[in-house]
């Protein structure tokens, strides 16, 4: 575990600087469309890493609380780090994923890329092309804490993709289903709830019981779009009243599978 400054100066724990950064930077993309967090709001964060977006709810506001899932272990290490340093007693490292039942299974955890760290390797092995397109975007729109990506030649796109990916751990990791952590902290609400889990959100959200839906007023997910898997969970987030929904690409995965979902009530 180590320290960097994101962009602003905060100094927060992490297990890779570069990503840290990329991390914060990503937080301003899931506040758009009407997704948004106030004082005294209740956020659930599945697939929290490091805890970036916690640390600037809770920093923005005084009364917020996160709750935040991280089931690799040496990631959650330092998610609970951060949580403690910037939200004790209102920022809850959460030691699981989420899935649509109680359980375990195995988690592919990246040494050199920890937040791509996933259950379902699938969705990158079945298109190698496709990750190498998104190490490419993501070094042409680099954040402007990162401007030197720009200046690498995106020929290294699969020299950076191999690297990141090498060194690949099997770990067994927990899961609980989203009702579960609401009956067990007595969650009345869910202001915002964002799901970025790689390739794990169709479950999450299936493991939110139909009497549950009421509470959750905001959603942001990342979509992994599988066999029509955007309009699917778009689909289920307007059964449940969640009827104004924008669907997007973010400029650096223009070449991926990959959409944000932005559904509020």
């Amino acid at each position: 575990m180590i320290t960097t400054k994101l962009i602003d100066g905060t100094e927060i724990f992490c297990l890779r600087k570069p990503e840290a950064k990329m991390l914060d930077h990503h937080v301003e993309g899931y506040m758009q469309h009407g997704i948004s967090i106030n004082d005294g709001d209740v956020v659930f964060d599945v697939g929290a890493n490091i805890g970036v977006f916690g640390v600037r709810a809770v920093q923005k506001f005084s009364n917020v609380k996160v709750f935040a899932f991280e089931p690799i272990p040496e990631i959650y290490e330092v998610l609970k780090t951060n949580a403690e340093k910037f939200g004790k007693g209102r920022f809850f490292a959460l030691k699981y994923g989420a899935s649509d039942a109680n359980g375990t299974t195995s988690f592919s955890y990246f040494p050199n890329t920890p937040a791509l760290s996933t259950s379902h390797p699938e969705m990158w092995d079945e298109n190698p092309d496709a990750f190498e397109n998104a190490v490419k975007g993501s070094m042409k729109n680099a954040p402007a804490d990162m401007q030197w990506m720009k200046w690498m030649p995106t020929s290294l796109a699969g020299l950076v993709a191999r690297f990141l990916r090498s060194g690949k751990q099997m770990i067994t990791c927990e899961l609980r289903t989203i009702s579960s952590v609401i009956e067990e902290y007595k969650i009345e609400k869910i202001d915002l709830l964002k799901i970025d889990c790689e390739g794990a959100e169709l479950s999450a959200i299936k493991g939110i019981k139909e009497e549950d839906w009421k509470k959750i007023n905001k959603v942001v997910v990342e979509v992994h779009d599988m066999e029509s898997r955007v309009e699917f969970i778009s689909d289920l987030l307007r059964r449940h009243g969640l009827t104004k929904i924008v669907k997007e690409k973010e400029k650096a995965l223009e070449e991926t599978a990959l959409y944000n979902v932005y559904a509020t009530r």
